[in-house]
């Protein structure tokens, strides 16, 4: 017994030595334990803004540094050491970190110095590693269809919850419907479902829908969020602006399934891409999507200057969901990314040819059925004498008019005046006046065109001069009386592959006076034909002066003889400005030391293996809009404030799938999604699942999400029969109310579209980012002034007063009470129909006692007050009254505007 006794107690002697040893040797890990108590607590005053006492812990070597006072912050190995435990522990309120704030818990202490004393590892945040491909036993499922239920799956066993029941064929293919095409079923596509809600059926459905050309214009409204799309310029005057064409670039991008990657190279640098097709320039609209202030008097330079920053910013949260905005003052607050990497980024974006002018220049033109009639000419002559590929560079320098030598570029002027007015950005050139231009390439530069507007009759004349003002004349030309900007030919004369040029004006009056918008320098034609080439240079003369039908600003680079400089803006202060920078990225991300020259290499960048976020980031995007939230809840911010996904390794596996596997098909991507049983099931909740998961984290069951606001009207159209199949082309303007639009600067007025253009999709509609469409607005659509990565929903009674009054949704109530009115049968006949119709699926006992009930008593109130059924209906119909009421009932109650 003694014996015994002795050996238990030696065996409990062991196992505490074990427990104890153990503890001490529990790796704390920095990500989990240690970075939320330096963010939460300490970052503020020793971050990226700011570093007290010269103690910072964003980067490593700053906190393993020596601080003001001489001392070392964190001392690997040596917590005794480390001027950090020893201000985290002080007695000395004064000298207690975090000062003026309650002190860190026995806890934290305890982990910060245990890391310290395991040698303070600095780790990456999760996003910023590599993706891992994650093991999947796909076999060991006992409930799901594809690798992503296995991943659910696990994380729902994690927490005690299991699997919801598929949900109801009914609210299933009206989910389905939503979610892929945005607009609803009919009463017959929901039928035939629910007669045949097999799995070969709803595969097939999927497809179908994939197929569907509205696939496009659904999907093309997330895009257009990120993209910042409006049809108006912005700031007070927010003038109109023309850039549908990129909308539809964007719809048919969608419908074709063109692969994220080229995608995303096209929207970045279609324009630097090896002769890129008109397609390809329109692409680039994405980022001519910027604000623009045409008013006069404001500074253009200040306004460029805004919308590169914007472009930086836009660039990294739609591709990186990483916050950019704040570092153009100062290094970032919680990601190690410093001040002066901001503008490595700017560097990129700084020479676009663009700039804050009301004509928003480059711009690319679409012609009349004439003038396309020469171009084609042209093409097709300098297709034959060359190639294909010259005819298309020919075609763009036709239609962009680039590259352009702007007042901006002159590097000396005499006798002008640079002048801004709110309609136009030029120089006045009085006579003598002269601009010189330095160092131009002429090596294959075989005219100049003079872009000018001259009102005096005198005529005045172009002298173009090599290396001085007096040296040898190498081009000149006659300029007459034009009350519109005109350009006009010079050929260029000499051997000289680069020379300064002067650019003379004169004229016999003393009162003379030019307004010259720039310089267009133009190539050689391919061949040199004294026949032909005349005729050629007339049709390509014209076609520079023609008028156009429309066009679409693009993005263009300005030529290396005038690129910008770009330097650091101490700061953020655009006046005050520091080291000088090229192109890069910020050193966190740039995994492989890659050389960056242009907005082309970025955009390669973004979408090569290099790059361990866009395909994250872009899944990520994909599941938030079918589930209601995102696998990462901040769509905009994957840095260390951002939330922790909740599945990391279905993100990844997503993620690799994505870029990999179905090379970057955005509809493979959705495809996989809806096929699996985590999207198919009930959103019925449990009490169980209540109380442990009660915002549906661990994705035990569907998430009821209000629709979006273009997709709220696009259904109350679509049942009603009202909606129109019209795609593409330019903005429309549906019914709103009355004095919504007050304009400012001008006359203008939001004139109601005619005809089935009042009913078209919510994507369509004229966005004026000063005074949005109003209902869209109340149901948390985006303003359009900046990227908006996620609309985050909410309720207020604004939302019902735009369902129960708006004009559309009243016409709409009244365009389907007359297909009902017209059904033979009695009330229940009528809601029946009418429900099913609306809501996609059969109705309750309950609600039809209540809604026959509605019916009747609104017919019985206006058999008393014929005068108000009249202005509701406009007729003496009472029917038709109440069943407009009726159907305004139905289009408001919660099932209608919520996917369940």
């Amino acid at each position: 017994m003694k014996t015994f006794v002795l050996k238990s107690i030696g065996l409990c002697y062991a196992l505490v030595f074990i427990f104890i040893t153990s503890c001490k040797d529990d790796k704390i890990d920095f990500n989990a334990q240690v970075r939320p108590i330096l963010n939460k607590k300490c970052i503020s005053c020793h971050g990226g803004v700011k570093q007290s006492g010269g103690f910072g812990l964003v980067f490593r070597e700053n906190a393993l540094a020596e601080t003001i006072n001489g001392k070392i912050g964190i001392v690997p190995g040596h917590p005794d050491k480390s001027e950090m435990i020893a201000r985290i522990t002080h007695k000395n309120p004064e000298m207690r970190m975090p000062l003026e704030a309650d002190p860190l818990s026995e806890e934290e202490i305890e982990t910060l110095t245990k890391w310290i004393e395991q040698g303070a590892e600095w780790q990456e945040h999760w996003a910023y590693l590599k993706p891992q491909e994650p093991e999947v036993a796909v076999d060991d499922l006992d409930w799901g269809v594809n690798e992503i239920d296995y991943f659910v799956l696990n994380k729902m066993k994690a927490h005690d919850l299991s699997p919801s029941d598929e949900a109801q064929a009914h609210d299933l293919v009206r989910r389905l419907y939503l979610d892929v095409i945005g607009v609803p079923p009919t009463a017959e596509q929901v039928k035939a479902f629910v007669e045949n809600p097999s799995e070969k059926a709803y595969e097939d459905l999927v497809d179908t829908l994939l197929q569907s050309p509205k696939y496009g214009e659904h999907w093309a409204s997330m895009w257009l969020d990120l993209a910042r799309y409006a049809d108006s310029k912005g700031y007070e005057a927010d003038r109109p602006r023309e850039i549908w064409k990129y909308r539809d670039w964007v719809i048919k991008a969608f419908n074709e399934d063109m692969p994220f990657n080229r995608f995303t190279i096209e929207q970045l640098a279609g324009d630097l891409l090896p002769n890129p097709t008109e397609e390809q320039y329109i692409a680039t609209a994405f980022h001519r999507n910027t604000l623009n202030n045409g008013e006069g008097g404001t500074d253009n330079e200040e306004y460029r200057i805004s919308s590169v920053i914007d472009r930086v910013n836009t660039t990294w949260e739609v591709w990186q969901s990483t916050t950019m905005s704040c570092v153009q003052c100062h290094s970032h607050p919680y990601d190690p990314i410093k001040h002066k990497e901001y503008y490595t980024s700017y560097a990129f974006f700084n020479n676009a040819a663009d700039w804050d002018v009301p004509t928003e220049h480059p711009i690319y033109r679409e012609f009349d059925s004439l003038s396309s009639a020469q171009l084609k000419d042209v093409k097709k002559w300098v297709a034959q004498v060359a190639s294909n590929d010259e005819a298309n560079k020919w075609e763009a320098f036709i239609r962009i008019q680039e590259p352009k030598i702007r007042p901006e570029d002159f590097d000396e002027t005499t006798n002008t005046i640079h002048y801004n007015r709110s309609n136009q950005d030029y120089m006045e050139v009085y006579n003598e006046a002269f601009v010189k231009l330095k160092n131009v390439n002429l090596s294959n530069i075989d005219r100049i065109y003079v872009n000018y507007r001259q009102y005096t009759k005198d005529k005045g004349r172009l002298l173009i001069k090599k290396d001085s003002i007096n040296g040898a004349i190498v081009g000149k030309a006659t300029l007459n009386k034009s009350n519109n900007f005109t350009n006009v030919p010079i050929a260029i004369k000499t051997d000289a592959k680069t020379a300064d040029l002067y650019f003379q004006f004169k004229s016999n009056a003393k009162d003379y006076l030019c307004f010259l918008d720039g310089f267009l320098f133009a190539e050689k034609l391919p061949v040199a034909d004294d026949d032909i080439s005349p005729k050629i240079y007339n049709k390509i003369d014209a076609l520079l002066n023609t008028r156009f039908k429309h066009s679409t600003p693009v993005m263009v680079e300005k030529p290396n003889d005038f690129s910008r400089l770009t330097q650091v803006f101490d700061r953020g202060n655009w006046l005050v400005l520091g080291d000088t920078v090229k192109t890069d990225i910020p050193k966190l991300f740039n995994v492989n030391n890659r050389e960056f020259k242009n907005r082309l290499d970025l955009a390669e960048w973004l979408v090569s293996e290099d790059n361990y976020l866009t395909g994250r980031v872009m899944v990520n995007r994909f599941w938030a809009k079918l589930f209601g939230k995102g696998i990462v809840l901040t769509s905009e911010d994957f840095g260390t404030l951002g939330e922790k996904p909740t599945h990391p390794e279905l993100l990844d596996w997503l993620a690799l799938r994505f870029s990999k596997d179905w090379n970057w098909s955005m509809k493979t991507l959705v495809r996989n999604i809806v096929l699996s049983a985590t999207y198919k099931q009930s959103s019925v909740i449990t009490e169980e699942a209540k109380q442990i998961d009660p915002n549906n984290r661990w994705l035990a069951r569907s998430s009821r999400v209000r629709l979006s606001a273009e997709q709220i009207r696009d259904q109350a159209l679509a049942v009603s029969g009202l909606l129109s199949d019209k795609m593409y082309g330019p903005s429309v303007m549906p019914h709103q109310p009355e004095g919504v639009w007050t304009v400012v600067y001008s006359n203008d007025t939001w004139q109601t579209s005619p005809g089935e253009d009042a009913y078209r999709r919510g994507l369509y509609t004229y966005l004026r980012r000063s005074s949005p469409y109003p209902s869209f607005i109340s149901f948390d659509a985006s303003e359009r002034e900046s990227c908006l990565s996620r609309r985050i929903n909410t309720n207020t009674p604004i939302q019902a007063l735009v369902t129960l009054n708006d004009p559309v949704y009243f016409e709409a109530a009244m365009h389907l009470a007359q297909q009902i009115e017209a059904l033979e049968g009695n009330n229940k006949l009528k809601v029946e129909t009418a429900y099913t119709r609306v809501i996609g699926k059969k109705i309750s006992p309950d609600k039809m006692e209540i809604l026959v009930k509605l019916l009747e008593d609104t017919k019985a109130y206006y058999q008393t007050h014929k005068e108000e059924a009249y202005q509701l209906v406009k007729t003496d119909n009472l029917e038709l009254a109440s069943l407009t009421i009726m159907m305004n009932v139905l289009m408001n109650m919660d099932e209608f505007i919520v996917k369940s």
